[in-house]
This record gives C-alpha cells, structure tokens and sequence, in this order.
C-alpha cells in the first residue's frame, strides 16, 4: 500500500469517526506531514492504517487510538455492526421478530477495568439496539467467564467482552461469542468477517431511545448470584471446606481487574481466609505496578508473593484483568529457601488440576460415563498421561479455548464422551462445563479445595506434582515468543513459517525429526491452521504458530525424560535410571538445545 492511499484512508476515517479524541490524533499526525521532521508521522500513519485491525484467535485486540489498525469507536461500532448483519443471516426468523419481545435476537456485552472499556462496550450496546436486537449491559466491570456465562444463563444469541486479556495497558479488544457460551468458530468467525468488511453504514440509536423501547438492559446481580452460586455447586468437598476451611491461608492479587468482585465473595463464603493484595485490588486500566497485568510473568505476582511470605500464606493466586487466566505460587518447602514461593506453570497447574478432578469424581462415585479432557496441542504430553492413569481420554485442539467448548458441545450432542476439564498451557482452565471459556474465578475455587485436600493427606501441591511425575515421567515445557512489529511483520512471520514449511529441519537440538504436521489445510481431524509441528524421535513435540491476535510467533516444546524405579522420588539415581533430579536436567539440557536452533532461525 502506497503513502497516498495510507493517508487517504486517514482522511476516510475521520470522516467517519465521531470520537473527538480518536479523530484528533489522526488530524494531528496528517498535519505533522507539513512539519521539518515528517519521518515519524509518516511511520505512525503507516502503522495506523496499512490494514484494517482484524479477528483472530480471540476477536479483535489491538493498541488504543485513532486509524483502522487501532481499537476505537468506529472500529468497535464497525465489528458490531457486521455481527449484527451476520446474526441476521443466522437467524433470519428471530430477526424478524422485535426484539423487545420474547423470541426476538439478544445479546449480552461485558467489559474489564481498561481504558475505553466501558465506553466501547455501551457503543456497541447501542448498536445491537438499532439493528433489532436486545442487548444485556453489565452495570460494571465484569469477568469474562461471567460474559460466557450469561449467555447460556439469558438465552442470548451472541455475547460481546471488551478486554485486551492481559495485554500491556496500551491495549484494548473485543471478543465475540456465540449462543452456546463460547468464542466464535467457523464459518461464524469468517462469515463476521465478510459482514464487518462489507459495512459502509452503522445504525446507531441514542441511549435513552433504547432503553425506553427496552432494547438496552443493564443486568448485574441477575447473573452475578446464579454465577458464583454455579461455582460453589461445582466443588467436589464442600464439607472439607467446611471443616479445614480455617487450615489454610490465601493471599489473591487481580491484578488491578475484575476477579476481586468474585473470588472474594465465593472463597470468602466459603469460609476461607484470603488476603487480597490491597495496591492492585481495584480496577485500573494502567496496571500501576506492573509491566505486564499476566499471571504467566513471574514479575506479575511480586507483590502477591512478597505479601505471601509476610502473612505465611499456603497459596498465592492471581487472575489477569478479565479473569479468566489463573496463576498459582505456593511455598517451596524443602525445594527451596525457608519463606521461598515456587511459581507453578500452565501446564503443571493443569496436570494437577486434571489429577484432582478425576481423583475426585472416582473418590465421591460421581465418574460419568466414558469421562474425557481435553487441552491444546501446544499442551504438555504429561495431561494426557494422568487423564489415561484414571482411565479417561485425553482430546486434542487447536489453540483457543474455543476449540475446547466446542469438543465439549460435540461430545455432548453425540453423547460420545463427558468432558470434565478443559485446560490450555496459558494458565487457562475450565474446572465446571456451565461456562465455555477458560474460568479463573472456578479455578481459583477448586484450587483452594485441593490444596486443603492434599494438606489433608499430609502434603504441598508440589508434592503430589512429585507423585505425579514418578506416574507419568518428568514433563517441561519450552515457550518462546518473537514479535515482528509494524506494516513488515506480517510478511517476516510468513516467511519463516514458509521457509520451515519449504524446508524442514531434520533435527531439533540434536534430536532426529521423525514427523512434521502441517496443520494449514487441517489434518488428524483438527481444522486447518497456521501451525506446524515437529515430533522428534524421543517423543518430544516442538511446534510453531503465529499468534491470532498479536504480531508474535510464539513456540512451544513440551519433552519428557522418564523416572525408573523407587529412585523417582529421591533424586539419587544415576543416568540409566533417572531419579526426579537427574530428569529435570536431561530434560532441560533437551529444551535448552532445541531452543538455540530455533533463535538461529527467528534472532534473539
């Protein structure tokens, strides 16, 4: 795209843009052209609008201003508006009924703590409201498993979360849902598309008009009680809870989100005594006191942890901004320093989250038939070792939790298997199947109760891991994310993805390939995606994508080094019969390999 149809599509936008704000920063910058030093106008205008922000993974997610390629009003309106149209098409005998009445279109909209939240999401209320189809508003920030959650609870046909996750604070997206509670899937993700990219028009309609005619309902205890009354339902020990709930100490952080709003009132009804880390307790679209508002970023739960070893907590827990990531540190014990904390990864997290759960269900006879999980395919091989310990399956997926509820809807219409946990390696988790997105809130709750459950047995979470690894062999996990950013990214990222596609590698630190998968036209029974993966010939698993939502390619290795005989939980066994020690460094020597070939490829 030349610089004359860049800055074309400027002026379009602020023709179109009725955001004061947002059209400022684009008059500004054209202006800036004229100036002795146009160079970073030029490269900020190019940003802006070489091409149109668009769905991914997730929806929309980008960096908040003025321009196409940014989240604002217009981009906002204009992704509701195609919504609107496909809903139209999808349910063409509900459009014709007014929505103000029973049977008509609906939708219900969330929002978190982030710049704009708010605002974008009564924006796009409005116009759900003048294309015919009743919206539901939550008063306030709310959780995005809450938003999943509404959907199937109000009988809607979509839902909308405005939420950038636990992007930097510069960020704000858009997350589009379906009827069944879970983030659109083809062709309804494709078939929005088309609809978002044929709008020339938005139908808007004042505030007041809509909520006279009864097309705008703000809700809010409607579904907060139905919801976190779902989450207690949904643990499996309620009367150890109620017995032991005063054994253990829980320091939470938010991470200036939503979660406080829930996890306080379910663990504190339940008894439990949690500590909420006052400096990010309160919604703040800044995240003041940290770089990154992710549970996955060990410097996010700084202060949690440092509150943690003040109060002498058994468990420090964390929710991202929408709170539907969860992240767990928990005292080392002998692992480590007296007062240390040991962060516990997605992928661990899962395993013993799947672990307890089918402990559980056999345990309180409550084993449904043929009982299933299902994780990604970028998830550690150990999940599936534990679910087959119990006698379960173990689905794969795309990466997405939306590929997780829609394995749980099919095994539900063919009645082929239940599935009771759903889990993705970026501390995403599904512990009940009454929401259809990853659930921190109920991970929090379940993870509360297995922690009073293993201290019940005499033991820390980390030493049931240790159990676990002695079962299912010693499992980590490598991840690596390279962001290729500006109008040249996109082309770097398909470059590498085809040069590996044109040219496989036949080793991956030192490890012979045995297999490569190429996912673009689907295969093994997975949609087509831009993924490829290696199967190395000891068993390791190295696979590479391109983010849906960000200008990154991320990859992910998952290996495993086995543990031979009683030497397993000791660490004393030598090369040929690896104790849990021994294991942990073959197995880090493997990924450590792997990763250096591949940041020969991608840089540093």
């Amino acid at each position: 795209m030349d610089f004359n149809q860049i800055t074309g599509r400027a002026n379009e936008y602020i023709a179109r843009e009725n955001d004061v704000s947002f059209r400022k920063e684009v008059e500004d910058l054209l202006a800036a052209l004229n100036s002795k030093d146009p160079a970073a106008a030029k490269a900020e205008l190019e940003d802006r609008f070489y091409q149109n922000l668009e769905f991914g993974t997730g929806g929309l997610r980008g960096v908040i201003g003025g321009g196409y390629n940014r989240m604002n009003t217009l981009v906002v309106k204009s992704a509701t508006q195609g919504l609107a149209a496909y809903l139209k098409k999808a349910f063409p005998q509900k459009a014709k009924i007014a929505a103000n009445t029973k049977g008509g279109l609906s939708a219900v909209i969330a929002y978190d703590s982030r710049h704009y939240s708010a605002k974008f999401a009564e924006e796009a209320a409005l116009v759900f409201a003048a294309n015919n189809i009743k919206c539901y508003l939550f008063t306030e920030m709310r959780p995005t498993p809450e938003l999943s959650f509404a959907i199937r609870l109000l009988g809607c046909d979509t839902g909308i979360v405005v939420t950038a996750s636990h992007n930097p604070p510069q960020y704000n997206g858009y997350k589009a849902y379906w009827n069944g509670g879970s983030q659109v899937i083809p062709p309804h993700d494709t078939g929005i598309i088309d609809e978002v990219n044929r709008v020339t028009r938005i139908n808007e309609m004042e505030k007041t008009e809509a909520l006279e005619k009864g097309l705008l309902v703000f809700i809010d205890k409607e579904v907060d009680i139905p919801y976190r009354e779902m989450v207690t339902r949904n643990l499996y020990r309620p009367q150890l809870i109620r017995e032991k709930a005063g054994e253990v100490k829980i320091v939470y952080t938010p991470l200036h989100g939503t979660g406080a709003f829930h996890v306080e009132s379910v663990l504190g009804n339940l008894g439990l005594n949690v500590i909420t880390v006052p400096e990010q307790r309160e919604g703040n679209g800044d995240f003041p006191t940290v770089a990154f508002p992710n549970p996955e970023e060990a410097a996010a739960l700084d202060l949690a942890i440092k509150l943690g070893k003040k109060e002498k907590a058994d468990v420090v827990m964390a929710t991202d901004p929408d709170a539907d990531r969860f992240g767990v540190a928990v005292p080392s014990g002998h692992r480590g320093k007296p007062g240390d904390f040991t962060l516990v990864t997605g992928n661990q997290m899962g395993s013993l989250l799947a672990d307890y759960i089918f402990l559980s269900l056999r345990e309180t006879n409550r084993t449904p038939p043929n009982p299933a999980m299902v994780n990604t395919i970028v998830t550690t091989g150990m999940q599936k070792k534990v679910a087959e310990n119990y006698g379960a399956k173990c689905f794969e997926c795309l990466t997405g939790f939306k590929w997780i509820a829609d394995i749980m809807a099919k095994c539900e219409k063919d009645k082929s298997a239940t599935v009771v946990f759903g889990t993705e390696e970026s501390y995403g988790y599904l512990v009940e199947n009454e929401v259809r997105d990853k659930d921190g809130v109920s991970a929090a709750a379940l993870t509360a109760e297995m922690t009073l459950y293993w201290r019940s047995k005499g033991k820390s979470l980390l030493d049931r891991l240790d159990e676990l690894y002695s079962i299912c062999g010693y499992w980590e996990e490598l991840g690596i994310s390279k962001y290729f950013q500006g109008p040249e990214g996109p082309s770097i990222m398909k470059g590498i993805m085809d040069g590996y596609r044109k040219n496989p590698p036949k080793t991956l630190g030192g490890i012979e390939i045995l297999k490569m998968r190429d996912l673009e036209k689907g295969a093994d029974g997975l949609p087509p995606s831009d993924v490829l993966q290696f199967f190395l010939k000891d068993g390791t698993i190295v696979s590479a994508r391109p983010s849906g939502t960000e200008p990154k390619i991320k990859f992910y290795a998952t290996c495993c080094a086995s543990l031979t005989g009683n030497a397993g939980l000791t660490g004393n066994a030598g090369p040929d019969g690896n104790g849990l020690a021994a294991a942990k460094t073959e197995a880090r020597r493997k990924l450590a390999a792997i990763e250096s070939d591949i940041r020969t490829i991608i840089g540093k």
